[in-house]
């Protein structure tokens, strides 16, 4: 049995950190009225967002427009971890996004 070498080791997407986690990655169409972003405000159409839970117990939420190379911050992000797992953050997050109206990070649920 061989030790693996490094262009067999998997390198996780969108400069995950060591001590992070694999960013979760969904595809979505962005609502009436799209997406903030801090960085050129809302975004509308086809978007791919990306949350990543860092060593800080914060989860930091990117979105693009799919295919783009240019990936902002969406407001409201880096978010304090929720208690829920990160994919069900990730989903909430990607539910936001398809309703629409100028779409931040979801606060703590109620």
């Amino acid at each position: 049995m061989t030790s693996p070498q490094p262009d067999d080791i998997p390198v996780p997407e969108h400069g995950a950190v060591a001590g992070g986690s694999v960013p979760l990655t969904s595809h979505v169409k962005a609502g009436p009225g799209g997406a903030m972003t801090d960085e050129v405000g809302v975004i509308t159409g086809d978007v791919t967002l990306t949350s990543e839970a860092g060593p800080d117990g914060t989860v930091r939420v990117r979105i693009q427009y799919t295919g783009a190379d240019e990936w902002y911050t969406l407001t409201g992000s880096p978010a304090p971890l929720p208690p829920e797992t990160l994919a069900a953050f990730h989903e909430r997050v990607v539910d936001a996004v398809r309703a629409g109206g100028a779409a931040e990070v979801p606060g703590p649920r109620p």
